[in-house]
């Protein structure tokens, strides 16, 4: 049993026939159907709770279940300061095996040691006898991004596919107008059983696929499903410093979850394309430093980009090619942590593939007074 008082929901006392029950709920589905409440939430909800509680009481054993299950929670609650109220018996009916009390289980096994032991297969229902809601699907994404975006972060749309209750039905599956049936099969409980010795292990319904229910007129634009696929576009903030393949999560931006539950997460991954002359090591950003031999040899002093604008870089006379200057703190954001990388300069020295007359004869002369020993270590 779930809680709910369908005989409150519709104005009657448990005493009511059937032609009571029908009047009320003729009366209340027309006031709280949501073709006359378009967008109203609170009366979409009612109207549930109203056909939810139609479908129980207008069907003799589903009602007889649903009244026993009721008296049983009722009456165990004055054992132990409460003892079973609020769980679910609809389940259970009694039954004579050989001149003994038993009964039969059309329930989760996990319901009998919840119920019984307190724990053991628990954590398919909830306290008060309901499924527990099931969360939605995570949703991923990618994202292109620009080189100085993801330094930067930057607010980018994106388009999500994601199930969504169907407006035309409002979830209900059926034709505007219509209800769901309640299944022939297994009188709406979605399950049917097969007795095992003391219990009646139960399995889903084949008739109706575990709802409870069958519809007859599909709704038009679901097609009975009363959910639907859709598009939707939006858009997320990426914050400073993501890398190419940084995965940032949105909680609860994903899939809706079924029957009350919470909604999943919403992955995004950034895909950023590469700069013509910048790379990234982490949150340290890379440069080449091209330098002509005089530049190195005699030293000089050059302007270079970094995330916070251009800057004077010294170049000591003598540096070598491969020789590497670190700016502190020029780097990118850190993702996880504060502050930002370092830049890292590393000097490359240029050699002229031709020479013109004027540089090879500069070249020639400085040849002549370089020195021969460089590579006497080479010796044999």
């Amino acid at each position: 049993m779930n809680g709910k008082d369908y005989y409150k929901i519709l104005g009657l006392g448990r005493d009511a026939g059937k032609d009571d029950i029908k009047k009320a709920y003729r009366e209340l589905a027309h006031k709280y159907h949501p073709d006359k409440n378009p967008g109203n939430k609170e009366a979409e909800d009612r109207f549930k709770e109203i056909a939810e509680s139609y479908e129980i009481l207008s069907d003799e054993k589903k009602r007889s279940d649903y009244d026993a299950g009721r008296l049983y929670a009722e009456s165990a609650g004055a054992y132990g300061g409460g003892g079973f109220g609020g769980r679910d018996f609809s389940g259970f009916q009694g039954s004579d095996m050989g001149g003994g009390q038993g009964f039969s289980f059309s329930g989760d096994l996990g319901d009998i040691f919840n119920l019984f032991g307190g724990g053991g297969m628990g954590g398919t229902r909830t306290g008060r006898g309901g499924r527990r809601g099931q969360r939605g699907n995570d949703v991923e994404v990618n994202v292109n991004m620009s080189f100085d975006d993801a330094l930067k972060g930057a607010e980018v749309p994106i388009t999500i596919t994601r199930t969504a209750a169907c407006e035309t039905c409002k979830g209900l599956g059926s034709a505007p107008g219509t209800l769901p049936e309640t299944c022939p099969n297994c009188g709406g409980t979605g399950a049917v059983a097969e007795s095992q010795g003391m219990f009646g292990i139960s399995r889903p319904c084949p008739t109706c696929r575990g709802r409870g229910t069958i519809i007859q007129n599909p709704c038009p634009t679901c097609a009975g499903a009363g959910t639907l696929r859709t598009p939707k576009k939006i858009r997320v903030r990426i914050p400073p410093g993501v890398g190419d393949g940084s995965r940032i999560k949105f909680k609860g931006k994903g899939e809706p979850g079924a029957s009350g539950g919470p909604s999943g997460d919403l992955h995004v991954v950034t895909k950023v394309e590469p700069h013509p002359y910048l790379g990234r090591n982490n949150s340290d950003i890379t440069m080449e430093l091209p330098l002509t031999y005089s530049e190195a040899a005699l030293g000089t002093q050059v302007e270079i980009p970094t995330v916070d604008g251009r800057v004077k870089l010294k170049i000591p006379a003598g540096t070598q090619s491969g020789h590497k200057f670190r700016l502190r703190g020029k780097g990118a954001p850190r993702l996880k942590g504060k502050g930002h990388g370092d830049m890292i300069v590393t000097a490359r020295l240029v050699v002229p593939e031709k020479l013109n007359k004027k540089q090879r004869e500069a070249i020639e002369k400085l040849e002549a007074i370089e020195p021969k020993d460089l590579r006497a270590h080479l010796a044999p």
